[in-house]
């Protein structure tokens, strides 16, 4: 009987050190996941301000000519004449 006591005993303390092991883990991780959160917020404010750039930049080109249409079988160059 305190055989059956003592293996539950030892039962016990290794759930609470494993409580306890998962518990510091969990913590760890949140900091770790709170700490990507922050650099990913970071990223895409990076993001954000390239793309304001090459949106800035590409608004100094010049606008892209068209091409002349071609005439269609000489018919303006008789209505030119």
């Amino acid at each position: 009987m305190i055989s059956e006591f003592q293996d539950l005993s030892d039962k016990i303390d290794r759930l609470a050190q494993l409580t306890q092991s998962l518990r510091a883990e969990n913590y760890l991780l949140r900091q770790a996941n709170s700490l990507l959160s922050a650099e990913n917020l970071a990223f895409k404010e990076r993001l954000n301000e390239a793309q304001r750039r090459v949106e800035a930049l590409l608004e100094q080109f010049p606008a892209p000519e068209e091409p002349e249409a071609p005439e269609a079988d000489g018919e303006a160059s008789e209505a030119t004449q």
